[in-house]
């Protein structure tokens, strides 16, 4: 392996992690990785004084570029949007020790945020890259990126963890909600869920899932038991506990292919929000 292809390796799981949090999607995340692959190709590597801020650069405009078509796919989707999952040992290899920044609270939180507020926000605070450097990326001053930054840090508060569950509360609450869901225990539902729950669904138009978030355990507990009802998860279907995007979670598969994850953020000893991705072209990765 030459000199080139090493540093470009060097850096791929950084590329990749910083490409997933500004698209919200692992198959356009390595897409990315792959058109800066070629650039990377096309340069002297002796001629690059910072490979990682050269890299960085050519990412983060690759994903600019590719938010624009992104953002109008988006404003006709069919129902509410949830980034592509990330599950288990896939999670290791994008998290960089920033796991908690793969939350899909925190990437909802992106979401909320103009492109360049996001690159501003991610390059500096999360992938420590001076502001000297992120304005040149960005192709804006300095303080015009400090100030991108500023107003991101603002919004994404509210993504961030608020509670560390320990591992045995994170293993019983995952398991008797899956235990739950699948037998429609009422009781057990509302012995779980926090008061103020929010149940998020993405089908993409592909797959039945609710148009919008649901909000309040009362709503919460009829919608999990009149899906029960209405579409009962199929006989011989599968279920593991998982972690998705670094939080607890459940894969279900039948005949061998996922069909749906779902996601639990937990608060207090309560599940606070569930993240229910049910679109077969975001679970692609997990049947590959």
């Amino acid at each position: 392996m030459s000199e080139q292809d090493s540093i470009f390796e060097e850096r791929r799981g950084a590329m990749t992690g910083l490409a997933y949090r500004m698209l919200g999607s692992r198959a356009d995340a390595e897409d990315v990785v792959q058109d800066a692959w070629i650039r990377w190709r096309g340069v002297e590597a002796d001629a690059v004084a910072n490979p990682a801020g050269f890299l960085n650069k050519v990412v983060t405009r690759l994903c600019l570029d590719r938010l624009k078509s992104a953002r109008a796919r988006r404003e006709v989707y069919v129902g509410e949007w949830l980034p592509e999952p990330v599950v288990d040992d896939d999670h290791e290899r994008l998290h960089d020790d920033l796991g908690e920044d793969l939350s899909v609270a925190f990437l909802l939180a992106l979401e909320r945020l103009t492109p360049l507020e996001r690159a501003a926000f991610l390059l500096h605070d999360v992938f420590d890259v001076p502001f000297a450097e992120v304005a040149k990326t960005l192709g804006r001053g300095e303080a015009a990126c400090r100030q991108l930054a500023a107003r991101a840090r603002e919004h994404v508060k509210a993504g961030k963890p608020r509670y560390r569950p320990s591992p045995e509360e994170e293993q019983r609450l995952t398991g008797a909600f899956l235990v739950a869901t699948m037998s429609g225990d009422e009781s057990l539902l509302r012995g779980i869920l926090a008061q103020d729950v929010v149940m998020h669904s993405d089908g993409g138009g592909i797959a039945k899932a609710t148009l919008n978030p649901v909000f309040g355990l009362e709503k919460a507990v009829r919608l999990v038991l009149g899906l029960k009802k209405k579409w009962p998860t199929p006989e011989g279907a599968t279920a593991r506990l998982a972690r998705i995007n670094g939080a607890p979670g459940i894969v279900l598969s039948h005949d061998g292919v996922v069909f749906q994850t779902m996601g639990l953020e937990i608060v207090d000893g309560r599940i606070a929000a569930v993240y229910t991705m049910r679109n077969p072209q975001k679970l692609a990765r997990l049947n590959s």
